[in-house]
């Protein structure tokens, strides 16, 4: 099984800013797409964690810029999850591009029940999901 996913994007012309680069706010959506590329690894969609009654609501955001993209750069964003718990997911995240790591970031989730929104051990309520993640947990790139 994949370790680390790699989603294409290539920068569109609303996602820059005033100065020609793509504006900051942009990152965190690009995040949620490769994330829900990422999942696909695991072997479900997440709108099938959904269904099952499982959400991985946001907890934290942090994103490092290095240095900025320009409409119609063609990236490349590298998803890992780096640390996994029966509560809590945390995925890391580097934007490529010509082989330059542009931006880094990671997100942080807590597995949640979608009746109650109440925190669950993804252990126990979807084990088979949980022991595919432990197997693609990585430290590093």
């Amino acid at each position: 099984m994949r370790k680390i996913s790699k989603l294409e994007i290539t920068a569109r012309y609303a996602e820059t800013d005033m100065m020609g680069i793509i504006h900051h706010s942009v990152y965190p959506v690009w995040f949620e797409a490769a994330r829900t590329e990422f999942i696909k690894v695991t072997g479900i969609t997440y709108s099938e964690l959904e269904k099952q009654g499982i959400m991985l609501p946001l907890a934290e955001l942090s994103c490092r810029y290095i240095s900025p993209l320009h409409y119609e750069d063609e990236v490349t964003i590298e998803t890992r999850v780096s640390k996994l718990s029966f509560a809590k997911i945390e995925f890391s995240y580097r934007v490529i591009h010509n082989g330059e790591i542009k931006a880094e970031g990671q997100t942080l989730h807590g597995f949640v029940s979608s009746e109650t929104f109440r925190p669950v051990s993804i252990k126990k309520q979807n084990p088979a999901f949980y022991e595919k993640l432990k197997e693609i947990v990585t430290t590093g790139w």
